[in-house]
């Protein structure tokens, strides 16, 4: 079984010193036979690398960012490989405001590798939507184990055959998610009630932190942009 969070980022680099002696930083594109595809987003990569951990019949739990759901290209193709050679069983939508410096959507996807067959070994994914219509912070409002009470229930580790949908958990079949651009798996189905008028707005001290952890994610984005794009550019005026 692998359990693990991998750090956040899009792009792996590699720092070198160039002729004129100044510290550059280059897009590394990770290249294994054993890897369904060749990238340089390293969330995509660590996908790759955990399932080529697991022995058969092996387990894992990982958190990933929504562009491993969705982004094309490379994702897709992994996407279609994961769902083919293992049973993508689960994916739990994380809440916003749960990681240091959020404005990076989370999820955990949970897979289960299987042997080689000529046939798809995912036929059904369940999708527990823990982010719509919810609001954490890490200070204020913290996500505590209680609020994971009705996804363990909903999970039914005991026997996922015996699974039930409800408001919040629904799944999809095989041909549904093929079906889907890019083979997505960017799922959600419930109403998005701040969208629909100042009456359902979250707490103004909510909102407050949310909109610190979004500028301070969107700070260290735009930093690592400026990191790849040769070094030198300030951020923040310094």
């Amino acid at each position: 079984m692998v359990l693990t969070n991998p750090p956040f980022g899009r792009k792996s680099s590699v720092t070198f010193v160039n002729e004129e002696g100044r510290e550059e930083r280059e897009a590394s594109v990770i290249v294994r036979d054993d890897f369904w595809a060749s990238t340089s987003n390293k969330q995509l990569n660590f996908v790759q690398h955990i399932k080529s951990l697991l022995k058969i019949h092996g387990r894992a739990a990982m958190v990933v960012p929504d562009n491993v759901l969705f982004e094309g290209g490379a994702g897709e193709t992994i996407r279609r490989k994961l769902l083919q050679e293992c049973d993508v069983h689960t994916l739990l939508r994380l809440p916003t405001g749960v990681f240091y410096a959020q404005g990076v959507k989370a999820n955990v996807l949970f897979f289960d590798k299987k042997p080689a067959s000529p046939n798809h070994w995912t036929e059904r994914l369940w999708v527990y939507d823990l982010r719509t219509n919810q609001n954490f912070t890490l200070k204020t409002n913290p996500l505590t184990r209680t609020h994971l009470d009705d996804f363990v229930a909903c999970y039914h580790a005991e026997n996922r055959h015996e699974r039930q949908e409800s408001e919040r958990f629904l799944s999809f079949s095989y041909d549904d998610l093929l079906k889907r651009d890019k083979v997505s798996l960017d799922l959600f189905w419930l109403r998005d009630e701040s969208l629909e008028g100042a009456d359902s707005l979250a707490s103004p001290e909510v909102l407050a932190a949310s909109i610190v952890e979004d500028l301070q994610a969107a700070l260290e984005q735009f930093t690592a942009i400026a990191d790849d794009l040769g070094g030198g550019m300030a951020v923040g005026g310094k």
